[in-house]
C-alpha cells in the first residue's frame, strides 16, 4: 500500500481523573466509517467474515457430533470444551505472537489453520479426527483474533489523538460487525444445512479462504509504528500490572453474567414457556439489538462518559437485568407474560454489554507496557475466560430447584454489581509500562 496507514500512538500523560473525549459531531454510520483508515476497513470487515464463517458452523456442531457421529452427550460436551479451551484459553499466546512476530504473518497463519480444521472436520468421522478439527479451529481463533483486536485498539488510540472522537467509537463499530456476522452466519449455516454439515464447513472454510486473500493482498508487511518486542519478561511485568489485572476481573464478571444467555436463560424459558423455543427470539432480539444501538449508544456515552464511568453504568445495567428476573420470580407467571422479565434480561444485558466492551476494549492501550498491546488483549480474553470457566460451575449450582426462587438471580445480579468495586482508577501514566 502506498498512502500512510497508521501512525503509532502518542505515550501522553493521562491526568489522575482523565477528561473526556471531546464530543465530535454527530455524523452517520457510513461518514464514521468513511473516516476510518484503510487499514481499520480491512479490520473490521476481517471481524464481520471471521464471524460468518465460524457461527456457519459452529452453532450446528453439537447436533453433528450426537446425530451423525453418534457421541455420547458427555464426550459432545468435552469436544466442545475443548473447542473452547483451545480458542479462549490460548488467546495469551496468540497475543504474544503477535507482539513477537507481527500482526500479518499471524493473522494470514490463524486463516490457514482455520481453513485446514473446518476441511478436517467436514470429512472426520472418527472420534480423534473430530479432536484434532475442532483443536485446529479453536487455536485458529486463538492467533487471529488478539492479532486483529489489538491492532484495532492500537489503531482507535490514533484515531483519537487525531481528534477523531472517542477511540470507543471505532471499537463499537468493531463490536457491531462481529455481531452482525454472528446473526448472518447461522443463517447461512441453517441454508447450507438443508444439503449436509459437510456443505456447510466448507463453505465456512471458503469464507475463510476468502480473508486470507485479502490479507495477503492488502494487509501491509509492516504496519507504521508498531514495534515487534523481541526481549522477555512481557507475562511477569504483566502479572505484577494490578490495575490491568483488575480491568480483567471485571470484564471476567461481565462475561460470566454474558454466559447467562446459555444457563439461566434457557432455565428460565422453560419455567415459564414449557419449552425453550422462544430462546431463539431472545437471541434473535441481542443480536439486533447491537447491530442497530451500539453505535448510538457509544456516541452518548462518549459524550458523556469516562471509560470507567461506561464500565461501571454497564455493569449495573447487567445487574438490573437479573435483578428484574428475581422481582418477578416468586409471582410464578407463566406464558408470555412469564417471558417479560426473561425479554427485559435480555435487553438491559444487552445494553450492558454495549456499554462495557467499547470501553475494556479501549482501555487496555492505557494499561498495557509499550509493544505488548498484543500480549495484553490475549490476556484480557484468557484471564476473563478462567473466570467464567470456574464461575461457571458455581452458578450452574445456583440453578437448584431447592433454592427459593428469587435466589440464584439475586446472587447473579450481586456479581456484575460488586464487580463496580474492582474497575482501577484511572491514574497518571508515569512510564511506558503502567505497574506498580
Amino acid at each position: 500500500m502506498t498512502h500512510r496507514i497508521s501512525r503509532a500512538p502518542r505515550r501522553t500523560a493521562r491526568p489522575s481523573k482523565a477528561p473526556r473525549s471531546p464530543r465530535a459531531p454527530r455524523e452517520s454510520t457510513w461518514r464514521l466509517w468513511k473516516d476510518l483508515s484503510p487499514l481499520l476497513r480491512l479490520l473490521i470487515l476481517t471481524q464481520l467474515a471471521f464471524n460468518i464463517g465460524f457461527f456457519a458452523v459452529l452453532p450446528f456442531l453439537a447436533e453433528h457430533l450426537g446425530t451423525a457421529i453418534g457421541m455420547a452427550g458427555w464426550l459432545v460436551g468435552f469436544v466442545l470444551g475443548l473447542r473452547t479451551f483451545s480458542q479462549q484459553g490460548l488467546f495469551v499466546v496468540g497475543g504474544w505472537l503477535v507482539d513477537r512476530w507481527g500482526v500479518r504473518p499471524v493473522v494470514l497463519a490463524g486463516c490457514v489453520l482455520r481453513i485446514a480444521g473446518f476441511v478436517w472436520l467436514g470429512y472426520a468421522e472418527a472420534t480423534w479426527a473430530v479432536i484434532g478439527a475442532v483443536l485446529v479451529i479453536g487455536f485458529a481463533a486463538a492467533l487471529f483474533s488478539p492479532a486483529v483486536e489489538s491492532e484495532v485498539a492500537r489503531q482507535a488510540v490514533v484515531w483519537e489523538e487525531d481528534g477523531h472522537g472517542s477511540r470507543t467509537r471505532v471499537l463499537a463499530l468493531f463490536s457491531v460487525a462481529g455481531q452482525a456476522g454472528a446473526f448472518v452466519g447461522p443463517l447461512l449455516g441453517a441454508l447450507l444445512l438443508a444439503v449436509d454439515f459437510r456443505t456447510a464447513c466448507l463453505a465456512g472454510a471458503a469464507v475463510f479462504v476468502l480473508v486470507l486473500a485479502g490479507h495477503l493482498w492488502l494487509m501491509p508487511q509492516h504496519i507504521p509504528g508498531r514495534v515487534r518486542v523481541r526481549e522477555r519478561g512481557g507475562v511477569r511485568a504483566l502479572l505484577r500490572n494490578r490495575r490491568f489485572l483488575a480491568l480483567c476481573c471485571a470484564y471476567g464478571t461481565y462475561l460470566l453474567a454474558y454466559n447467562q444467555l446459555y444457563l439461566a436463560l434457557p432455565d428460565e424459558v422453560q419455567r415459564a414457556a414449557g419449552s425453550q423455543a422462544p430462546l431463539s427470539w431472545l437471541f434473535a432480539l441481542s443480536s439486533v439489538l447491537v447491530v442497530f444501538a451500539q453505535l448510538p449508544v457509544t456516541r452518548w456515552a462518549g459524550d458523556r462518559l469516562d471509560l470507567r464511568r461506561s464500565m461501571t453504568a454497564g455493569l449495573l445495567l447487567i445487574a438490573s437485568g437479573f435483578a428484574v428476573v428475581a422481582a418477578a420470580r416468586p409471582a410464578g407467571w407463566t406464558g408470555t407474560a412469564g417471558l417479560l422479565p426473561a425479554a427485559g434480561f435480555v435487553v438491559l444485558l444487552t445494553v450492558g454489554q454495549m456499554l462495557v466492551v467499547p470501553a475494556a476494549r479501549a482501555w487496555v492501550p492505557d494499561l498495557a507496557e509499550e509493544g505488548r498491546l498484543g500480549l495484553y488483549m490475549g490476556a484480557l480474553s484468557s484471564v476473563s475466560g478462567l473466570i467464567v470457566l470456574v464461575g461457571s460451575a458455581a452458578t450452574g449450582s445456583l440453578l437448584d430447584p431447592d433454592l427459593p426462587a428469587a435466589v440464584p438471580w439475586l446472587v447473579l445480579a450481586a456479581v456484575p454489581a460488586l464487580a463496580v468495586a474492582l474497575l482501577p482508577r484511572r491514574e497518571e501514566r508515569t512510564g511506558p509500562a503502567d505497574t506498580p
